[in-house]
């Protein structure tokens, strides 16, 4: 791929990572050590992010912690949000992003100066790039001349769809900045042609969306110089109610980042590490109870498929080593309520009548 060509594309991208770290040099801390919080930056109300970091924050809650997960735009705003918001210990990343970011690392300070600090916590699985579309759009060089939602602006969707788009050539009639949320009315109203999502199949959007398979379908997408930079996969048939046939695409993986926090630097960085230590012990040692139980693409999550040029944290081998002992306990158990003396006294007089 053209080096030049994909800078131009992220120059929006870059814009934002610049000036995080024109006024950054660590994570900004909370005002005092107890007001230290754990979060997690997903993505929107319908999408694998969120579910993951639900399911997440469902381990922390059996250990009587709390874990917040926090909407957002995705990748972009997850990746700034670890590095630059107060207790935000987490955010989920598609790969490519991650990807970008080291390439132009190299030759941009202020990017190098950004992504410092930032460690992957674990890999998690490949996200499925879903291009729906009319009907009479056969395939993804149809969307050549269309008028087409490609996400919003900090999104991982707006920079995989720019970077297919434009590996592979295609000229869109208009490019829309629309969330996937947003989008799907517009396509059924006929405003738009297609829309880009990136998530994991199976997407709730899709599920949950009632969408007419007579009207409406994923495209697929096969093209070699696509191929040679996303994973080839395919979607079976029966996924979604519309989709009645399998459909061959390309995904992307997505990552849980965190920041390298050091222990001995103050008590915000203690807590912190302890957070990313405890969560990063619970999804080693309950991996299974997350497949059985959680979204199913952790059936998929391969922990040991690390992305080139990142390292883990420290925190996160810190929780993961086997001699870390992690204080695991149930959330309390809500204090009995205390009765009136009219209460008691109503009390004791049923028992006696009835039996208590």
């Amino acid at each position: 791929m053209k080096k030049e060509k994909n800078k131009m594309l992220l120059s929006r991208f870059l814009r934002h990572i610049a000036v995080a770290a024109a006024i950054l040099t660590g994570p900004i801390l909370p005002a005092q050590a107890q007001d230290t919080e754990l979060n997690i930056m997903t993505g929107g109300p319908t999408g694998t992010y969120i579910q993951f970091g639900r399911d997440m924050a469902g381990l922390m809650e059996q250990c009587g912690q709390t874990l917040n997960v926090v909407e957002s735009a995705g990748s972009l705003e997850n990746f700034l949000g670890v590095r630059q918001r107060s207790n935000t210990q987490f955010g989920i990343v598609q790969n490519d992003v991650l990807e970008y970011m080291q390439t132009f690392a190299a030759d941009d300070p202020a990017v190098a100066r950004a992504i410092t600090g930032v460690r992957i916590a674990f890999p998690l699985y490949e996200e499925e790039v879903h291009i729906l579309a009319r009907n009479d759009i056969p395939n993804f060089q149809g969307l050549a001349g269309k008028k087409v939602a490609i996400g919003v602006e900090n999104s991982g969707t707006f920079l995989t769809a720019s970077l297919m788009l434009s590996l592979a050539g295609i000229e869109l009639g208009e490019a829309v900045q629309l969330s996937p949320a947003d989008a799907l009315p517009e396509l059924k109203a006929g405003n738009i042609d297609a829309f880009f999502y990136v998530a994991g199949a199976p997407a709730a959007i899709y599920t949950d969306g009632a969408i007419d398979g007579s009207k409406f379908h994923l495209l697929p997408i096969s093209d070699p110089t696509l191929s040679a930079v996303y994973t080839a996969t395919t979607i079976p048939a029966g996924t979604y109610d519309f989709q009645t046939e399998a459909v061959d695409l390309l995904a992307v993986k997505a990552v849980l980042m965190t920041y390298e926090y050091n222990p001995n630097m103050n008590a915000y960085h203690r807590a912190a590490c302890k957070g990313v230590s405890d969560l990063s012990s619970l999804i080693l040692t309950r991996l299974d109870d997350l497949r059985a139980n959680g979204h199913p693409k952790w059936k998929d999550v391969d922990l040991a498929d690390i992305p080139p040029g990142w390292d883990i944290g420290s925190c996160v081998n810190r929780g993961i080593d086997p001699g870390y002992a992690m204080t695991c306990t149930a959330p309390a158990a809500p204090a009995a309520a205390i009765e009136s003396e009219a209460n008691e006294a109503y009390r004791r007089s049923i028992c006696a009548a009835i039996g208590c």
